[in-house]
């Protein structure tokens, strides 16, 4: 099977429709991924109006990763019969639940209550984004589509981190919430309006997972991604205590230190599609690369200058914009025809590279320190980068034989 005959109807008069569809699930992204963080810019007035402490009330964050992760892995089995139009429709509407069930919620219950539901879409709509979009457009404009759809990560991560903790004070964290249920429901009138319909492919059984991790190269690859995610989120999950007892930076400056690697980061995702046309490989090991190497940099060199430590990380953030899009688009080439539980897999990897990578930092700072929790990062993406080169795929087994008959044909 061909990556074009993933397309329900590809008619050449259909391509703006199917760039509105495309920027309709940017808006997705942009709603799902500012509700998953708003409670950690949010934390301490919804602990006090909850009666709860700010450890329970951080627990709305983790609920949500758990059940993306579940999430993730489930759905192309569970809605495998369903129209894809439908599905993603119902996760929209699942978000716009999960923020009223939040921003009226009257206890920790029903707050959790309305996490689960976000977890559910959250992680639903990662798993099929890719495959989504391989139905949308041509397979040339895979990786274009798949860096505008990513480009709505770093705007939802500033405006949850900004905007919420600034609106919050001025109106309250509940109508901070009502605020992103008005956006949900523009993203469902935006996607009811754009999508087409995409009838499911064919069955996706659970035990679809399984085959797909049988294929060559493919546990090598999410090796690879749970190294890379892993230690992006080792170095990041303490970034703030690097820039504060390493560069000695005071508030302001640590505030436009995060704003540019917010800023890098959404450029480094429209980077992405311009570099992935030219070279997907290159792409997967210079990302990880560059950011490993920054991790020991920042190891060894940090604190000797203010201005040089903010510049390295805003080339971690440009560098990390690329690489949610570069592993999605492999996901796309490897297993092009079972593109929803690849995604799963990959929803699911980075997921469980968040929890490792935050745990992991946590063990290596109380033992040696934030110098050390850089170094350590570095390696992992340094590993990461290696088994990229040893053993990453980047093509599926059939693609490459056609190619390799393809060069026999022509040399005969």
């Amino acid at each position: 099977m061909t990556t074009n005959d993933l397309h329900d109807s590809p008619p050449p008069g259909a391509s703006r429709g199917a760039w509105r569809a495309v920027f309709s699930l940017t808006l997705g992204v942009f709603s799902l991924v500012m509700a998953e963080f708003l409670p950690a810019s949010l934390l301490t007035p919804m602990a006090n109006s909850l009666a709860i402490s700010e450890g329970q009330a951080g627990q709305a964050v983790t609920v949500t990763a758990v059940v993306a992760l579940i999430s993730g892995l489930l759905v192309a089995s569970v809605t495998q019969r369903l129209d894809r139009r439908h599905v993603l429709l119902a996760f929209s509407l699942l978000m716009i639940a999960a923020n009223l069930l939040v921003a009226y919620s009257p206890d920790l219950i029903l707050l959790l209550a309305g996490r689960v539901l976000l977890g559910v879409a959250l992680g639903g709509f990662w798993a099929l984004s890719a495959a989504t979009v391989m139905r949308l457009v041509s397979e040339h404009d895979v990786p274009r589509a798949l860096s505008i759809l990513f480009a709505g990560v770093p705007i939802a991560t500033i405006s949850a981190a900004a905007l919420g903790s600034y609106l919050g004070e001025l109106v309250g964290w509940r109508n901070v919430f009502l605020l992103t249920t008005a956006i949900s429901v523009l993203t469902l009138i935006f996607q009811y309006a754009t999508l087409p319909r995409m009838t499911p492919e064919r069955p996706s059984p659970l035990g679809t997972l399984v085959s797909v991790m049988k294929r060559p190269g493919m546990m090598v690859g999410i090796v690879a991604v749970l190294l890379v995610f892993c230690g992006h989120f080792t170095f990041f999950t303490y970034v703030r205590p690097f820039l504060e007892g390493v560069s000695h930076m005071g508030i302001n400056a640590l505030s436009s230190t995060l704003l540019a690697f917010g800023v890098a980061n959404f450029f480094g995702t429209l980077a992405a599609g311009y570099l992935l046309e030219r070279s997907l490989r290159m792409t997967l090991l210079l990302m990880p690369l560059i950011m490993g190497s920054l991790g020991w940099l920042l190891a060894t060199l940090g604190g000797f200058s203010t201005g040089t430590d903010a510049l390295m990380v805003a080339l971690w953030g440009f560098a990390f914009g690329a690489v949610p899009v570069a592993w999605s688009t492999w996901i796309t080439r490897v297993v092009p025809d079972e593109a929803e539980s690849g995604g799963g897999l990959i929803v699911a990897s980075i997921q469980l590279a968040i929890a490792l990578g935050a745990a992991a930092g946590g063990v290596v700072f109380g033992i040696g320190g934030v110098l050390t929790v850089c170094a350590t990062a570095g390696t992992m993406l340094l590993a990461g980068a290696a088994l990229v080169v040893a053993g990453v795929r980047t093509q599926s087994v059939d693609t490459a034989f056609e190619a390799c008959d393809a060069e026999r044909s022509a040399c005969s």
